[in-house]
């Protein structure tokens, strides 16, 4: 075991899948000789040439153009999309063609694209800089879409992506980038598929499902609630298309009760589909309605206002208080 920030294991997952097949390219801006603007490529480029670790030109259209025809060829292209709200230029590329190729052609053509996305707030950047699009992608058909949380799955998952024969969108939280966390990379054995969640506390009360940034700030509720008798069972979601629903359902068939949180906003979020299919599973053995907690219905505020609109601590409390009939901020409802 290693231990070793979030970015770092991006960067050993990305070496060691080089490593492992040479048809595996990166491509993206600033991403050879600088490493990035979070310096996950750092040191790639050096190692292994201007032919496999592309500086491209500032247009993501025309990244994701490129790499689709590189996967045509048999390569398995990585793409990084220097910060989320720079995704949109290739919103077309990847709706219209990457997303489709498969299907169109009956499984003639696969596209083993993975396209890294830096997403979510916490880091005090300007506009276009910090926003969570994951749903966009999570309703388009014929892409998986998948959110790390820590280093480990990090590591692993950046190559499972890579070996995917789907397309695959790789949302990793770059506030949490210098977080650190153990990391086994000797072996990729007895892992979890990458479609799989994880139970990552065990609990009997409450269900709480979170998933990229929101991940660790859920375990802190957990071990928050504890100190007042509250057991929280905290899943991973970690593949948010498709979506695990039997660990969610399970979960949920043991404690009666489900709090979805993320920082993308409410309206139309991924928490909106979960709340809705695990009612449809779940019907008869919930004791609340599910609870959402989640960013606002605004554009990300500026870097000042920033915290106030992600979910924290003790927004995610209130949510548990309120699955609960809890004392809470909205209901007023005593215990």
């Amino acid at each position: 075991m290693t231990s070793m920030t979030f970015s770092r294991a991006i960067n050993s997952g990305l070496r060691r899948a080089m490593d492992a097949d040479p048809k595996v390219v990166l491509m993206g801006e600033d991403i050879g000789a600088l490493g990035g603007v979070f310096r996950i490529t750092d040191g790639l480029q050096k190692d292994f040439g201007a032919h496999r670790v592309i500086d491209t030109p500032l247009a993501e259209s025309a990244i994701i153009g490129t790499a689709v025809g590189l996967a045509y060829r048999g390569y398995r292209p990585v793409c990084e999309i220097q910060f989320d709200g720079f995704i949109y230029p290739a919103f077309d590329q990847i709706v219209s063609q990457v997303a489709k190729l498969h299907y169109r052609t009956q499984g003639a053509v696969k596209m083993p694209l993975t396209i890294r996305v830096p997403f979510g707030g916490g880091i005090g950047s300007p506009e276009h800089h910090s926003e969570s699009p994951e749903a966009y992608f999570t309703h388009t058909s014929g892409l998986r879409v998948i959110s790390v949380s820590n280093p480990q799955d990090a590591y692993t998952m950046i190559q499972q992506a890579i070996a995917c024969d789907d397309p695959v969108l790789y949302f990793e939280p770059k506030r949490r980038y210098h977080d650190k966390g153990e990391v086994e990379e000797s072996t990729t054995e007895a892992v979890l598929p990458m479609g799989s969640a994880a139970v990552v506390h065990a609990g009997a009360d409450v269900t709480l499902v979170a998933y990229g940034p929101l991940v660790k700030t859920a375990r802190d509720a957990a071990v928050a609630a504890s100190d007042e008798g509250i057991s929280v069972e905290v899943i991973d979601l970690r593949s948010l298309a498709p979506i695990d629903f039997v660990t969610l359902e399970a979960s949920v068939r043991k404690t009666g009760r489900l709090v979805i949180a993320h920082e993308a906003a409410q309206s139309g979020g991924l928490g909106a589909e979960i709340a809705a299919s695990i009612t449809e599973r779940c019907f008869y053995v919930l004791e609340a309605a599910p609870i959402r907690v989640t960013g606002f219905d605004i554009p990300y505020p500026y870097s000042k206002l920033e915290l106030h609109h992600l979910p924290d601590l003790d927004r995610i409390l209130d949510g548990v208080d309120r699955a609960l009939g809890r004392h809470n901020s909205l209901s007023g409802l005593e215990a």
